[in-house]
């Protein structure tokens, strides 16, 4: 303990032990006041300064994120190329314009040479580029395990590791399952699709009667001509006829559409056959393996080429109208009522000229008189 500097100064030396009692405390006690406040205030001093010291080395030392945040991020990334690739090709395809088959298209469609046809334009094809991701993935997959049964075999990896294989009878049991789910689903997606194809054959035939009402109905003399004009125009605009409240048939088509677009097969359904797909081909290397031992690649490769392709239809028709022709449609819609309109202008002009024409007298006995 310090203690300040004091103008009195003792005579003599004293000991300043625990059993010394001052003779003046007036003298004393300020200066033990001193001395007393030094010592608490050094402590807090020495703690504040710690503390800043503390805060500011360990904001010092704050490691830099480590880099293996980018390479995860590069990694994901390269796996994500070509999902997206294929899933790109799948929507331009999903967006591209159908036409309605003429003879020309049916004449084609069941030729002989069909089949060599298909084959030669699968590189094409939006279904089989889309598998690509699956595929892919699976047949490496078989790759890995037929790799690592094969290394065990020639003793390459310790005795403790096993050769992955398993009995066929598993498939044997669910391969019936698994057919099932897949005719469902695609059943279940073409109807559908023809559910949807019906919807628009009722809208178009709506909308072709309604046009022959309006022409048949409404005088084209006067104001009417105007009126009827515009009715017919809304006709072939075809979605500001549907404010029209007589349009029944309009109304049940587009009602029938709003459901097939706003509600697709149970979401549960699609997800049991992707998963069970997935499963499938998984282990489908490891029950092959005592069977086919390297073939278990291209098997793989044919059954998840073949498989996922039944599923990837019945995905892509699950939605119809991205498959139907309805540019064509329309475009039918509006020739019809041009052409409805075009022969009501000459029934018109025809009976004009006649309304027209000076009247003839005729004798009684039907001949007209000279």
């Amino acid at each position: 303990m310090m203690l300040p500097p004091d103008p009195i100064k003792p005579t003599s030396s004293l000991s300043f032990s625990s059993f010394f009692t001052p003779k003046s405390s007036f003298k004393l006690y300020p200066v033990s006041l001193p001395s007393i406040s030094i010592s608490i205030s050094k402590p807090r001093t020495t703690l504040s300064f710690k503390l800043h010291s503390s805060s500011s080395s360990s904001q010092s030392q704050i490691p830099n994120p480590p880099p293996s945040s980018d390479h995860s991020h590069t990694l994901l990334s390269i796996l994500r190329a070509i999902p997206d690739w294929a899933d790109s090709v799948k929507e331009r395809g999903m967006r591209r314009k159908r036409t309605l088959y003429n003879h020309e298209k049916w004449v084609q469609h069941r030729s002989s040479l069909r089949h060599l046809r298909h084959v030669l334009s699968s590189l094409s094809s939006r279904v089989i580029l889309s598998l690509v991701p699956p595929v892919i993935a699976f047949t490496s997959f078989a790759v890995v395990i037929a790799g690592y049964n094969s290394a065990v075999l020639v003793h390459w990896l310790p005795d403790f590791f096993p050769v992955l294989k398993s009995s066929t009878l598993p498939y044997q049991l669910t391969a019936p399952a698994l057919a099932l789910l897949l005719v469902f689903r695609t059943e279940a997606s073409y109807s559908r699709f023809e559910e949807g194809r019906k919807a628009w054959i009722r809208v178009t035939s709506a909308t072709n009667d309604l046009a022959t009402q309006v022409i048949a109905g409404v005088d084209t003399l006067g104001n009417d001509a105007t009126l009827k004009k515009a009715l017919l125009r809304y006709i072939m605009a075809f979605p500001v006829a549907l404010k029209e409240s007589k349009i029944s048939y309009l109304h049940e088509g587009i009602g029938v559409c709003e459901q097939l677009m706003g509600i697709p097969i149970p979401l549960s359904y699609t997800r049991l056959t992707s998963r069970f797909l997935v499963l499938w081909h998984l282990t489908l290397p490891i029950i092959l393996w005592d069977d086919c031992h390297w073939i278990v690649v291209p098997a793989t490769f044919i059954s998840a080429a073949s498989l996922f392709c039944i599923e990837e239809v019945g995905v892509l028709i699950e939605e119809p109208f991205p498959m139907l022709a309805l540019d064509e449609f329309c475009k039918l819609v509006h020739n019809k009522i041009e052409e409805a309109i075009a022969n009501d202008n000459v029934i018109q002009a025809h009976l004009g000229a006649k309304l027209r024409s000076p009247s003839t007298e005729h004798s009684t006995n039907g001949c007209p008189n000279s």
